[in-house]
């Protein structure tokens, strides 16, 4: 039995986890994100919340339904093997604040210390007593696991509580199901979720038996053959025919955006993507810098779909800024494959800007977990890095003291009030790739798009009109250098700056 000292103990954690909705949403916690920014997309988000009253017992749904199953009153389950308390808190509450993300409304939560998961169970089998006791204590209808549980793990967690066990992973999944709006963002998160449940299938009784094969297939082996496909052997032939449709899908969608990348790449304008770990300030920040009205909202993994906006630099030059999906610890493999295409914006990018949130109590995870998922994209760990430390109206001067000498070249900033912002776009101005090739042309007046393409995408230092047309001395990608080229009246073009 448990001493006092140690159940007092446990009660401490577990008000610590429900305190706050996960450390992901408190540093912005009483916020008000509602604005105008992304104001209808919010309003279409809260009409499909989850509703109360949905039961969720085993033995009362379908195979079907018990995919499709919403939740609603939920237990949150973590097990440390290694690390610390606080990282295993930290990371419950991570987890808390995915379940609300999730339209989940969460009950309690629990921690057990081991040195691996139990095989049958997860947790060890007393642990596994006590958590169906506070199931039924509580009136939850839904476990969370924070970890990626094996089929056998799952279905043996079930026997014992009696209610639905969903795992991290599942639950990711879940948020970005909701969340999705594009034609691809849909595919991508309904291909993850197929990769997901294909090996998490189970059938029951008669549903689990199978024709026979080789030579009892045949016809020798009297009460050998069994009654041809069965449910649970349709259902996994129907997946693998939907998921080789949505990857086909998919592909087609590719050309798409490569088209769109190629056209701005046509135009010599530099690109710089967003990314951060989810709820880090990256739309905030999009919107204060380009004036765009992206959603914005206390939640995780509020944006899965790209967005691209223009913006210009202090002294004049033209950008793009793609805001893009947001990651977290343990990001499901299924998602980082289907969502590959999209996380190519980042690889095809001139300059990332990685957005940390620094009242987060573990920025240096945050950060960890991002260039973790980086590192699975070709190329994108070459591409140059500006770490914005967001979020410091929120955070302590302590911590940001402390984030500043972790990370020397970072820059301080506030999306949300606009501290730091200057500074930033002051920085990235000096990152971004500029014009190689000088010109010293004469363009006829007739040509005046050409003029006009010099100021949105090279860099003019003087520009005079003479009885030819208009004189300009600038600098160029080599593209336009050449169209120039055949358009001057002067044949004076100087060359490459370099030379």
């Amino acid at each position: 039995m448990p001493s006092g000292e140690e159940t007092r103990r446990v009660e401490d954690v577990v008000a610590r986890i429900l305190a706050r909705r996960g450390t992901a949403l408190a540093s912005t916690e009483g916020q008000d994100t509602r604005g105008d920014a992304g104001a209808l997309e919010r309003e279409a988000r809260s009409g499909t919340r989850r509703v109360h009253g949905l039961s969720t017992e085993l033995e009362d749904v379908s195979e079907v339904e018990y995919r499709q199953i919403r939740l609603e009153k939920v237990v949150l389950v973590g097990l440390r093997t290694t690390g610390t308390e606080e990282e295993a808190e930290v990371s419950l509450r991570e987890l808390a604040a995915l379940a609300e993300t999730a339209g989940s409304e969460v009950l309690d939560g629990i921690i057990q210390k081991r040195a691996n998961p139990d095989p049958a169970t997860f947790l060890g089998s007393g642990k596994a007593r006590e958590l169906a006791e506070l199931v039924a204590a509580n009136g939850a209808d839904t476990v969370i696991v924070d970890s990626e549980l094996a089929p056998s793990q799952r279905r043996g967690l079930e026997d014992v509580v009696k209610v639905k066990v969903v795992d991290r992973t599942a639950l990711i999944l879940d948020i970005f199901a909701q969340h999705a709006k594009s034609r691809e963002g849909k595919a991508q998160v309904e291909l993850a979720q197929l990769e997901y449940l294909l090996p998490r299938l189970r059938g029951w009784g008669e549903s689990m038996s199978r024709q026979a094969g080789g030579r009892v297939a045949s016809g020798e082996g009297i009460g050998s053959r069994g009654p041809g496909e069965t449910k649970i052997e349709l259902d996994r032939r129907r997946i693998r025919t939907r998921m080789a449709r949505l990857r086909a899908q998919i592909r087609d969608m590719e050309p798409s955006r490569r088209t769109q990348r190629a056209s701005r790449r046509r135009g010599g304008v530099p690109s710089v993507a967003i990314a951060g770990y989810t709820n880090a300030g990256k739309s905030t920040l999009l919107n204060r810098i380009t004036g765009a009205d992206v959603l914005v909202e206390n939640a995780l993994f509020a944006t899965l779909d790209p967005t691209v906006r223009r913006s210009t630099t202090p002294d004049g030059r033209v950008f793009t800024l793609t805001d893009t999906v947001g990651f977290v610890r343990n990001l499901p493999t299924q998602l980082v494959e289907a969502f590959r295409s999209t996380l190519e914006e980042v690889a095809e990018a001139d300059v990332i800007l990685h957005v940390v949130d620094a009242a987060h109590p573990d920025p240096a995870g945050q950060v960890a977990a991002v260039h973790a998922v980086l590192d699975t994209i070709d190329g994108a760990r070459d591409i140059p890095e500006l770490i914005v430390l967001n979020k410091a109206d929120l955070a302590a001067p302590e911590q940001l003291a402390l984030l500043r000498s972790t990370l020397p070249d970072s820059v301080v900033a506030s999306a949300w009030t606009g501290q730091g912002v200057d500074e930033l776009r002051l920085r990235l101005q000096d990152m971004l790739p500029r014009p190689r090739v000088a010109v010293d042309v004469v363009v006829p007046y007739s040509r005046g798009d050409l003029v006009h393409q010099v100021h949105e995408e090279g860099e003019v230092d003087s520009e005079e009109y003479v009885a030819a047309g208009t004189r300009l001395v600038a600098r160029v990608d080599p593209a336009l250098a050449a169209r120039l080229d055949q358009a001057d009246v002067s044949e004076s073009v100087l060359g490459d700056a370099g030379a």
